[in-house]
């Protein structure tokens, strides 16, 4: 009987005490503030960081103008010179510059690209009126405009979620569907991928408005962006197991996605850390996906070779577990 007891007791769980609610409390508290930390500082700091400005005109007004910008703002503009109001035209387009300023016999003439992102615009207008102020006769052009249907842009800035969400739910969705099989859930994100590209990409255009550029180099920009995701935190995952799905939410939820300058671009952002988000996924996704959609894929190389850069880390990743996991069988044989 009392043997019986003494097997019963033994074998009860025990419940964790004090000192482990103080450290679960602890590391839950700690764990909102760095994510806090994470969105709210890049967003409270933002600002005119050596945003490219292009700018013609005669060289000692130009001059003039050079050292107004660095007054308004120290460090706020990287400034080059073109030959002519049509050369910075073409820098804008390009994404080469945000916006410009030309000087010409007829007053001053400033081109700005709304598509370029939020701030831009409104910004050059800023100092537009400043110099109307000083008797400047002003004329404003907008090269590259938002949609009709979507004045703010606001489709185009909602993309960050989607595509980590998208990129983190697959993989889990695919480890726990298939977890013997490498081969299928590699099969399962890039076609995930493929599919919610098209299907994100046909909301925004043809349902919500937000962009009207070519629709299939927009889709590849969504469909790379999720893969990038989906396949490194695949890959992490075959490598470490379920710690690994936590490292991948960390890397693309609370890093990529408050550095990504997905609604602003990366020179509103505190540097260095605007010009790293370009060098993770959703950054990288997002400015592939706005010169996509505005710019006729302009500036879009580098920002698709990131990409495809995240894409060979995931796939190295689930090549590396198999690898690891074909030794492993043969040690076991052995």
């Amino acid at each position: 009987m009392t043997a019986a007891h003494d097997s019963s007791a033994s074998g009860t769980k025990r419940t964790p005490g004090p000192r482990v609610l103080v450290v679960v409390v602890a590391g839950l508290t700690l764990a909102v503030s760095l994510m806090l930390l994470a969105f709210a500082a890049p967003a409270v700091n933002s600002g005119a960081h050596d945003l490219p400005v292009a700018v013609s005109g005669p060289d000692p007004a130009l001059a003039n103008l050079e050292a107004a910008l660095d007054a308004s703002s120290p460090g706020g503009f990287d400034v080059t010179r073109y030959a002519d109001a049509a050369a910075v035209a073409d820098a804008i387009t390009a994404r080469d510059a945000v916006g410009g300023i030309s000087i010409t016999p007829d007053g001053v003439l400033i081109q700005t690209a709304a598509a370029a992102g939020a701030p831009y615009a409104p910004l050059l207008r800023s100092i537009g009126a400043g110099l109307a102020a000083k008797g400047q006769p002003m004329t404003y052009t907008d090269l590259v405009p938002l949609t009709e249907d979507d004045p703010a842009g606001s489709g185009l800035s909602a993309l960050a979620l989607p595509l980590a969400f998208g990129g983190m739910i697959s993989a889990v969705g695919l480890v726990t569907l298939f977890k013997h099989s490498r081969t299928l859930r590699v099969v399962g994100s890039i076609g995930f991928s493929a599919v919610a590209g098209v299907t994100i990409t046909a909301i925004l255009q043809f349902w919500l408005g937000s962009i009207d550029g070519s629709f299939w180099l927009t889709a590849t920009g969504v469909a790379l962006g999720i893969a990038a995701i989906s396949l490194v935190v695949l890959g992490l995952e075959s490598l470490f197991g379920y710690p690994g799905l936590g490292i991948g939410a960390v890397i693309m939820v609370f890093v990529a996605n408050p550095l990504s300058g997905l609604a602003t671009g990366p020179w509103w952002l505190p540097q260095p850390w605007g010009a790293i988000g370009q060098f993770l996924p959703i950054g990288a996704a997002g400015t592939a996906i706005r010169s996509a959609a505005f710019f006729d894929g302009a500036g879009a190389g580098p920002a698709l070779v990131v990409l495809g850069g995240w894409i060979a880390v995931g796939l190295a990743l689930v090549a590396l577990s198999a690898r690891r996991a074909t030794r492993d069988e043969v040690l076991v044989a052995a």
